[in-house]
């Protein structure tokens, strides 16, 4: 089909930026992706936000919300604040970063600007929006003003499993959907569930707040892949939790590009078998704590295949800190890092027994037959 012309727009619109429909968009969930274009509508027309009104408006809970909140701090496009009582007050939406730099993306359209690495812009989060936040003094670093984690959100960090009571069992058990869950989990694991399995399946509706769809796609996923022990479930559904998977579909998305990602790492380092569970931690750290791209990730995969055959994912990940803490985005970055290693290099002076003296004295020219002769005599 030939290209589509799109006309329209005026009043009323809200600006969006290129680099996050091009770099951020693509990787964001259904939650996630409502609630950044909401904080930057309401930006834009200057109006105040609360997490319940989003939770409302876009049929989410609460917690879906700061989950969501959280997840854009993490790729660092929002800040977050907290007020003295552990409540969220404010919202600063940040530059993007490109290349490493920051940009000034400043897309206007009737008047209406995007903010550039000069400027900060907050939206107010606060239970009074009449009453103004104080500022905080140039400089100053207060104790409740920092990078917020799901606890200081009160949300559960690593998703850990309650103790769960044989009343609280009992209770969920009397409820008018449990039974349909339990049947239906008994079909696919073909066998009875035993308490601790229905625990389990507690746990995904109390605590991770799974729907019974989404409980049916886990339990589906899981048994398809030969997987029937709950500790495999569980862990499965922990991750879908901590990556803000809500709906089958979103699941289906994120399992999709999860297996593509992690066997296409496995493969450029060598690994024809299923990942273990030590490898799963370094992929996790890669793409989830320092958010690299898979192309950076495979360029590091290249290199270390190239330079041992031992222990690789350890050395894949010596790399891949380095990039990281050099503040590697991606694949164009990663020039200008060798570029600046070879010439700090090239700029050392050559160490006495270093390796190229040696292999200049290994190579001098020495007559032997005399040498040996003169050793006989």
């Amino acid at each position: 089909m030939g290209h589509i012309l799109l006309s329209g727009g005026g009043t009323g619109t809200t600006v969006l930026s290129n680099i996050f429909i091009d770099e951020y968009m693509k990787d964001a969930n259904d939650a996630q992706l409502k609630v950044y274009l909401f904080l930057v509508r309401m930006l834009q027309s200057g109006e105040p936000v609360s997490v319940s009104d989003m939770a409302d408006r876009f049929n989410h809970t609460e917690k879906d919300i700061l989950r969501a909140l959280c997840y854009w701090e993490k790729r660092g496009i929002v800040a977050l604040t907290l007020a003295p009582d552990r409540t969220l007050s404010q919202i600063r939406l940040l530059p993007f970063c490109v290349s490493g730099q920051e940009t000034a993306d400043r897309q206007t359209a009737d008047g209406l600007a995007l903010p550039d690495k000069a400027e900060e812009i907050t939206v107010d989060l606060s239970a009074s929006h009449s009453e103004k936040q104080p500022e905080e003094p140039d400089g100053a670093s207060p104790s409740r003003v920092r990078l917020l984690s799901r606890q200081a959100l009160d949300l559960p960090d690593s998703f850990e499993k309650p103790a769960y009571t044989l009343d609280e069992l009992k209770s969920f058990r009397q409820q008018e959907n449990t039974a349909q869950l339990i049947f239906v989990a008994e079909q696919y694991l073909g066998r009875t569930l035993t308490p601790s399995d229905m625990k389990s399946i507690l746990f995904f509706t109390d605590r991770l707040h799974f729907s019974d769809d989404l409980i049916d796609y886990l339990l589906q996923y899981c048994v398809e892949r030969g997987k029937k022990d709950f500790r495999y479930i569980e862990k499965v559904a922990i991750g879908w939790a901590e990556s803000g998977v809500t709906t089958p579909a979103e699941a289906e998305g994120h399992v999709s590009r999860y297996d593509r990602t992690v066997y296409s790492i496995m493969n450029a380092l060598g690994k024809t078998s299923a990942p273990a569970r030590s490898e799963l931690s370094y992929i996790r750290r890669w793409t989830q704590d320092y958010g690299f791209e898979l192309e950076v990730i495979l360029e590091a995969c290249s290199r270390t295949v190239l330079a041992t055959d031992r222990h690789r994912f350890a050395y894949a990940d010596s790399i891949l800190s380095a990039w990281y803490k050099a503040g590697v985005h991606h694949v164009s970055d990663i020039a200008g890092l060798d570029s600046s290693f070879q010439k700090e290099k090239n700029a050392r002076p050559a160490r006495t027994g270093s390796t190229a003296e040696y292999n200049r004295f290994m190579h001098s020219s020495y007559d032997f037959d005399a040498l040996e002769e003169a050793l006989l005599k």
